[in-house]
C-alpha cells in the first residue's frame, strides 16, 4: 500500500544528540497461577523531544504492557519486569522506588488512555481532578491549581471550562472526557506523554478532532509522544516513526513513509493489506 505524502509533514526535525525517553531490551512475563505469558521480549524502542513514535499492533502484541512499563503501571503480580532498562533523564525508571517514580509520573512523564470512564473518578469534579495534578507535583495553592486548571481545560479546546469545571465524569461526552484527560495529562507540562489507544472509544469525527488536538498541543510545547495504537491510518497522520510489534517483539522499525512504502516484515505487510487506502485529508 502507498501513502500518499500529503498526509502528514513527515520532513525532518531538529533532534537531540541522545533520546529523550529510551527502552533497551526490555523483557516483561506476567506469572499466572497455570501459566507464564511472555509480554514483551528483548524491546528497544527511543523517542526524542518533539518527535512522535507510534508503536502499532494487533491486541496482545504487547504494546500496551511496554507503555504500561515506563511509569511502572503493570499489576505487580502478576508482572515481573525480567531484563533490560527504561531511561530517562540519567535514571532507570525500572530501579526507581514507587516514591520516586510517583514524582515523575504527570510531572516529567504523563498518560492518557483509551477509556476516560475508568481513569477519571465518578465522584468528583473534573476540574478538581486536573487541579489534583498540580496540588500533588507543585505545592500550589487549591487556588492556584483551580485558575491553571481552568487555563488547561480551555487550552484543550472544552467549552465554558468554569461550569464544566463543577461537572462529573457522567455528565460530559466522551470527546469532552478524553479532553479532560488529555488536560490532566498536560497540565503539568510533561516532557513525554504516552497516548494509549486514545480515540478507539470515539466516533470518527471526535477522534480527528482529539488527534488534531494532541498533534498542536505536542508542537506547542514541544513534548516526546509515544502514540499506542492499532490503527495505521492514525500512525499515517500523526507519527514520525513507528515500530511494529507482534507477540511481544519489534519485528520492523524506522520512519514512517519508510516502513509503510517498503515494510520489510511479512506481519507488517499483512496489517498494511487490511488497512483502507490512507488520502489525503
Amino acid at each position: 500500500m502507498t501513502m500518499d505524502r500529503q498526509t502528514r509533514d513527515h520532513s525532518p526535525r531538529p533532534v537531540d544528540a541522545e533520546p529523550l525517553l529510551q527502552i533497551k531490551h526490555l523483557s516483561v512475563d506476567f506469572r499466572l497461577p497455570t501459566s507464564v505469558v511472555h509480554a514483551v521480549q528483548d524491546v528497544s524502542l527511543a523517542v526524542h523531544a518533539g518527535e512522535t513514535l507510534a508503536v502499532v499492533g494487533e491486541s496482545g502484541s504487547g504494546k500496551s504492557a511496554t507503555a504500561l512499563s515506563v511509569l511502572g503501571l503493570n499489576p505487580t503480580p502478576p508482572c515481573v519486569y525480567t531484563g533490560g532498562e527504561i531511561l530517562f533523564d540519567g535514571h532507570d525508571l525500572l530501579k526507581l522506588s514507587e516514591k520516586e517514580l510517583g514524582r515523575i509520573r504527570g510531572r516529567d512523564i504523563a498518560m492518557v488512555f483509551q477509556d476516560p470512564m475508568t481513569s477519571l473518578d465518578p465522584l468528583q469534579h473534573v476540574g478538581a481532578q486536573v487541579a489534583e495534578v498540580l496540588g500533588h507535583h507543585t505545592g500550589m495553592s487549591r487556588a492556584e491549581a483551580r485558575e491553571a486548571a481552568l487555563a488547561a481545560l480551555d487550552e484543550v479546546g472544552i467549552p465554558d471550562p468554569a461550569q464544566r469545571y463543577r461537572q462529573y465524569p457522567h455528565e460530559l461526552s466522551g470527546g469532552l472526557r478524553q479532553r479532560v484527560m488529555i488536560a490532566t495529562a498536560l497540565v503539568g507540562r510533561p516532557r513525554v506523554l504516552i497516548a494509549d489507544e486514545p480515540t478507539t472509544a470515539l466516533d470518527v469525527t471526535v477522534q480527528r478532532q482529539i488527534l488534531d488536538l494532541l498533534v498542536t498541543l505536542q508542537h506547542k510545547h514541544d513534548m516526546a509522544v509515544v502514540l499506542i495504537t492499532h490503527d495505521l491510518a492514525v500512525v499515517a497522520e500523526t507519527a514520525d516513526r513507528v515500530a511494529v510489534m507482534n507477540k511481544g517483539e519489534v519485528v520492523e522499525s524506522g520512519d514512517v513513509l519508510d516502513v509503510f512504502d517498503r515494510p520489510a516484515d511479512d506481519y507488517t505487510r499483512r496489517l498494511l493489506t487490511v488497512t483502507p487506502r490512507l488520502e489525503a485529508a
